[in-house]
C-alpha cells in the first residue's frame, strides 16, 4: 500500500507550538561533588544520562520530518516519483538530490508502507499508513529541536550497579552500546537506587575525549556540552545551515561567476553568466562582465529568523538589487533567493584564477579526457559524447571513439581578463574547434565556454589511476561486461516514449561499447558507455549512440540514482528545468 507524505507538519503545526511551549523542561539542579556516588534514577544526572543515550531520528527527517523517530533500513520512497530504496544514511543524500536537481519544483515524498520506526526509547513500531505516521510524529518536540543530546556520546563498556532503599547492591550490568544503556534505565523504578563504576569516558562532538570521575562532573560535562553543536534537527537533511560570519568570510575569499539569475520569473542567465564578481571587505562589490568591463556596487549582510541575507545595489546592474535570502551554501556554491521568482546561483572561481597556462597544460596532458557535454550556440551535440581528447606534446590532439580518430592542434594562453583559454583547431570536427575559456577547474572535471556565446564543453579526466581503487566503477563495469538490457522506460521531460524502443535491447561490452539488437538479434545500430564518479563523488553513465539512430534521443550524460545486477535507474536534467529520466532491465 502506498500512501503520499508531504510535508505533513504544516498540517499541525499551530499544535505542536502549544505542545511546545507547553512542555517546557523545568530547571533542575546539578549535583554538588560531594553527593553520595548512587543516584536515584529519576534524577537530575540519570535523566541527563538518558537523554544523551536516545534514539537519534533527526538523520532522516527528510523523509518523516520529525526527529524523535527513525525509520528502519531497508525501506523504499518515491522522489518527485522516482523510487529509492534507502538501505542506508548515503540513500538519503539520494533524496536530497534528486529535491535538488529542480530548484523550482514542488518537491513531492512519496513513503511506500509498511515501514518500521524506532522511537527515542529504541521501541520498535510498525507503520502502515501516513496517518500511522502523523500521528506519533505529532508526539514530537518539533520547530527543529528533540529531547535526545548529541554533542556528547558515552564512550563504552560501562559497568552499572544498583542498589535497594538500604543501599545494599542488589546486581551489576555492563553496557557496550546506547540501546543497552537506555535499555537499562527502562527497565528501573523512579525510586531505584544505581552508581557508575567511574571513571568513564566521554566523546564530545569535536572528536576529543573527557574523563569522568563523579556524579558530579558527569552530570556538568554533559549539561554544559549538550548546546555546543548544531544537531541538524531541522528537516533540511545534511545541515544547509550557516553563520553570517560564514558567508562573510567565504564571500570575500574568492571571486564568484554567475551561473544562473531569475529574476520577476525571467531567467536572464543568458545576458549575465559568467560575469565575475569580487566582493570586498568594505562592502563593495566589483562585478567584471564577459568584456573586462567593471562595474562597482554595495553588499552588506544581516541575520534573521529565517536565515542570512544579502543586499546588493548596483547602479547598472539593477536585476541584482535585492535582498536575497541564501538558501543554501554548498562547497563552491551559492544559491540566493527573493519571493517573486527571483533567483540568483554563483560557483567560486578562486582556481580559475589561480590557473595559470603551464598548470592547465599539465592537467589536460595527464590522461585522456572524456566529452561529457558539449554545446554549440546552445544545441547539445550529443553525437560527440563519449569521445575523448588526448593532448600530446607538440600541440597535437587526437580526438577518438571507438570506430576513427581525429587529428588537430591545441594551445593554452591567458585571455585579456588573465583567465586560461584552451584553443582547438581541428577542421574535421568544426564542432570542437573554438578558443575554449576555462570556466569550472575541479578534479576529474573541466568546464569550458567561449566567451559571449551559448557554447560549452565539459570534460571528464579519465585516468586508470582514477578508477583501480573506485570498487564502485568496477562494480558497474562488472554488471555491464558482455550483458544484455531491455528499455523498460524513458521519457524526456516527464514525455514517456518507453513503446518505440520496447523491440530492441542494448548489448553492453567490456570494451565500452554498445550494440542496438532487435528481436531476432540483429545488430541495427552501434554506440558507447562510460562510467565515471563526477567532481561531487556521485557516479554518473554517458550513454552515446549513432547520429542518425533512432535511438540517438537516449544519449546523454546520466546520473546513476539506482543500480544492482538486473536494474539500472539513471536520471538527466535538462537545460529547461525538466529531466530525462531512463530504466534499464538485464535480460537473461
Amino acid at each position: 500500500m502506498k500512501n503520499y507524505f508531504k510535508n505533513f507538519l504544516h498540517a499541525f503545526a499551530f499544535i505542536l507550538f502549544f505542545t511546545l511551549t507547553g512542555c517546557q523542561d523545568e530547571f533542575e539542579e546539578l549535583p554538588q561533588a560531594d553527593e553520595n556516588q548512587t543516584i536515584v534514577a529519576n534524577s537530575t544526572t540519570a535523566l541527563l544520562m538518558e537523554k544523551t543515550v536516545s534514539r537519534d531520528g533527526s538523520y532522516d527527517n527528510i523523509v518523516d520530518g520529525a526527529s524523535c523517530l527513525a525509520i528502519e533500513f531497508p525501506y523504499s520512497v518515491r522522489a518527485n516519483g522516482i523510487e529509492i530504496t534507502v538501505d542506508s544514511k548515503e540513500g538519503l543524500q539520494i533524496i536530497e538530490e534528486v529535491f535538488e536537481e529542480l530548484e523550482d519544483d514542488n518537491d513531492i515524498l512519496e513513503i511506500i508502507f509498511p515501514i518500521v520506526i524506532t522511537l527515542a526509547d529504541f521501541t520498535e513500531v510498525e507503520i502502515n499508513n501516513s496517518e500511522e505516521l502523523i500521528a506519533l510524529a505529532k508526539e514530537c518536540i518539533e520547530g527543529g529541536e528533540d529531547d535526545d543530546i548529541e554533542c556528547i556520546d558515552f564512550v563504552y563498556p560501562i559497568t552499572l550497579y544498583t542498589f535497594d532503599l538500604n543501599e545494599v547492591e542488589t546486581g551489576s550490568v555492563t553496557v557496550t552500546s546506547d540501546k543497552d544503556l537506555r535499555l537499562f534505565f527502562a527497565n528501573l523504578q523512579e525510586s531505584d537506587l544505581i552508581s557508575i563504576d567511574f571513571p568513564i569516558t566521554l566523546e564530545l562532538y569535536d572528536g576529543s575525549k573527557l574523563e569522568v570521575t563523579s556524579n558530579a562532573e558527569l552530570a556538568n560535562a554533559i549539561e554544559t556540552t549538550k548546546a555546543a553543536c548544531d544537531e541538524d534537527d531541522d528537516n533540511d537533511y545534511n545541515d544547509d545551515d550557516f553563520t553570517k560570519e560564514r558567508l562573510d568570510e567565504l564571500l570575500v575569499k574568492c571571486p564568484w561567476l554567475i551561473k544562473e539569475i531569475i529574476r520577476d520569473e525571467i531567467n536572464q542567465t543568458d545576458q549575465f553568466f559568467d560575469y565575475i564578481m569580487n566582493f570586498n571587505e568594505n562592502g563593495s562589490v566589483t562585478v567584471k562582465d564577459r568584456t573586462g568591463n567593471n562595474l562597482m556596487g554595495q553588499w552588506a549582510t544581516r541575520m534573521t529568523d529565517h536565515g542570512v541575507l544579502i543586499s546588493l545595489e548596483f547602479d547598472v546592474l539593477v536585476d541584482f538589487n535585492l535582498e536575497w535570502l541564501v538558501y543554501e551554501l554548498e562547497q563552491g556554491k551559492i544559491k540566493l533567493f527573493a519571493e517573486g521568482g527571483n533567483k540568483i546561483i554563483m560557483v567560486s572561481a578562486c582556481e580559475l584564477f589561480e590557473a595559470n597556462p603551464d598548470t592547465l597544460r599539465e592537467i589536460l596532458g595527464e590522461c585522456e579526457w572524456i566529452i561529457k557535454r558539449i554545446k554549440n550556440n546552445g544545441d547539445h551535440l550529443n553525437r560527440l559524447l563519449g569521445y575523448s581528447f588526448e593532448f600530446n606534446e607538440g600541440g597535437v590532439v587526437l580526438l577518438s571513439n571507438e570506430n576513427n580518430v581525429i587529428e588537430g592542434t591545441w594551445a593554452v594562453e591567458l585571455n585579456n581578463a588573465g583567465r586560461a583559454v584552451l584553443a582547438i583547431t581541428m577542421g574535421d570536427e568544426p564542432g570542437v574547434s573554438f578558443e575554449w575559456l576555462l570556466s569550472d577547474l575541479k578534479d576529474r572535471l573541466l568546464k569550458f565556454n567561449v566567451e559571449g556565446t551559448f557554447y560549452e564543453l565539459v570534460l571528464i579526466r579519465n585516468c586508470e589511476q582514477d578508477y583501480n581503487n573506485d570498487e564502485d566503477v568496477s562494480y558497474i563495469k562488472d554488471i555491464f561486461g558482455d550483458t544484455e538490457w531491455a528499455i523498460s522506460y524513458f521519457a524526456e521531460n516527464e514525455d514517456e516514449t518507453t513503446s518505440g524502443y520496447s523491440d530492441y535491447s542494448l548489448v553492453m561490452n567490456t570494451n565500452g561499447l554498445l550494440e542496438v539488437r532487435d528481436m531476432n538479434s540483429m545488430v541495427i545500430s552501434s554506440g558507447r558507455w562510460f562510467v565515471f564518479r563526477n567532481a561531487n563523488n556521485k557516479l554518473e553513465l554517458i550513454l552515446a549512440f549513432e547520429q542518425g539512430s533512432n535511438f540517438y534521443p537516449l544519449a546523454n550524460d546520466y546520473s546513476i540514482l539506482e543500480i544492482d545486477e538486473m536494474r539500472v535507474d539513471l536520471k538527466h536534467e535538462n537545460d529547461g528545468g525538466g529531466y530525462d529520466q531512463l530504466e534499464l532491465v538485464r535480460i537473461i
